[in-house]
């Protein structure tokens, strides 16, 4: 099973190639959807990894896979500009989750 990146920096594409992970850069909505097509159509890629940018900017597209599709799994990672999250965001997600203060 592979890994697969589609990212919208070319820093963050580097560093996952100089790790051995294939990938693409991609910019608008369109490039997106073609890009995940793809992958959706190599049944060796099990993991791909996403800047966080497009959980961002198209939450619909991002959402309509990982609830409509069992595999790949979708992965968003920060980009060189760091996490869009807060610092607490663990203690928080966990708390709304199960209803206590931590």
């Amino acid at each position: 099973m592979k890994m697969y990146l589609i990212s919208d920096n070319r820093d963050t594409y580097t560093g996952m190639r100089l790790a051995g992970v294939e990938g693409v850069i991609v910019h608008e909505r369109q490039e997106l959807k073609e890009a995940l097509e793809r992958v959706f159509a190599d049944r060796e890629i099990g993991i791909v990894l996403l800047t966080e940018k497009f959980g961002r900017e198209f939450p619909d597209l991002i959402d309509e896979v990982k609830l409509n599709r069992r595999l790949p799994l979708l992965v968003e990672i920060p980009d060189r500009h760091g996490s869009g999250r807060n610092e607490n965001f663990i203690t928080d997600y966990v708390s709304e989750a199960i209803g206590l203060k931590l």
